[in-house]
């Protein structure tokens, strides 16, 4: 079927400029791989919106079709572990990237990449989670692992609270157990919502910017899932209490850290790393199967809102501007 036709956002350079636009492409047009996927939902995550505005740092070459992640049915497939008619999902990896990705109806992806879907969750939920909510869940992880566990008395910061990892984040948090959830956010208008999946305190993101130049701050937070970087990142990791662990997962805020190494020896505190894009098939199955299972929130659907593909470059301009909260599902 490689002369079949689909449609797909595609970002084109003209002159410097980044166009956006619907087009028609064909199967052939797309990369080698051993299983090729008709995607029924997608998601918008802001290295979207960077691809999809020409920077380099995220996708080198153009034309391109954004979308880091993508769920569907298998339509072809060589490897043994994926047959005609599976329901998959994809996300991380190169996908989206320099990998033609989910914001077209087809992609073709080596099956390294590929996901069975889990029981127990759609193709909807899992994309209402993508690259955001496997992030969240990664991060929750990694900080169980190091010992934090829901009978902690001290709260748990999450930082960037309205985007799709904070969102996630306290939904999932909240559904483990944990009820002492501190919600930091630039937009406290939206304190309800953040309430309604599971924050029990939510403070202005200014209160967690420390501009002091002090080395360590009193102690606050038993955890951390920071998701912005920058001097919000610094102020939390002199803020967190003896032994106790923060995950960083993002930089919305600035990919620079600039704290001293008090924090670490003085207090023991652990700065966690989540590299949700190359996470081992092992563990990112075992995550999966948690998020359809002891971690899937009852307010997952809340979190979501959903545009077809021809409103999606609306959409990326919002997400842009810092405008958009929770999650956005593209469905194809």
């Amino acid at each position: 079927m490689n002369g079949s036709k689909f449609s797909a956002l595609v970002v084109r350079e003209d002159n410097g400029k980044f166009i956006r636009s619907i087009e028609e492409r064909r199967l052939d047009d797309l990369p080698g791989g051993d299983v090729l996927i008709n995607v029924k939902y997608s998601s918008l995550n802001y290295k979207d919106a960077l691809s999809a505005t020409g920077n380099k740092g995220v996708t080198r070459k153009y034309p391109h079709t954004p979308g880091i992640d993508a769920a569907g049915i298998v339509v072809e497939s060589s490897a043994k572990d994926f047959l005609q008619g599976d329901e998959v999902l994809v996300t991380g990896f190169d996908l989206g990237m320099n990998t033609a990705g989910g914001h077209g109806q087809f992609i073709r992806v080596p099956s390294q990449w590929v996901v069975n879907l889990p029981q127990n969750m759609t193709l909807r939920e899992s994309m209402i989670y993508g690259t955001a909510g496997f992030t969240a869940a990664l991060s929750l992880y990694n900080l169980e692992s190091e010992g934090l566990n829901n009978e902690v008395k001290e709260d748990i910061l999450v930082t960037g609270a309205t985007g799709g990892v904070g969102s996630l984040s306290i939904a999932i948090l909240s559904k483990a157990g944990y009820n002492n959830i501190t919600a930091a956010t630039g937009k406290v208008n939206k304190e309800s919502y953040l309430k309604s999946i599971g924050a029990s305190t939510v403070l202005s993101k200014e209160i967690c910017d420390d501009n002091t130049g002090r080395e360590l701050l009193p102690v606050r937070w038993a955890a951390v899932i920071d998701s912005v970087g920058g001097n919000i990142l610094a102020t939390a990791i002199k803020s967190t209490i003896h032994g106790g662990s923060i995950a960083a997962c993002g930089l919305t805020q600035s990919p620079k850290l600039n704290t001293s190494v008090y924090p670490f020896i003085l207090r023991g505190v652990k700065l966690l790393g989540s590299d949700s894009a190359h996470c081992k098939s092992e563990l990112r199955n075992m995550l999966w199967k948690k998020l359809a299972e002891e971690w899937k929130p009852a307010t997952l659907d809340s979190i979501a809102s959903e545009c077809s593909l021809e409103e999606l470059s609306a959409n990326i301009d919002l997400i842009l501007g810092g405008n958009i909260t929770g999650r956005v599902i593209v469905r194809l």
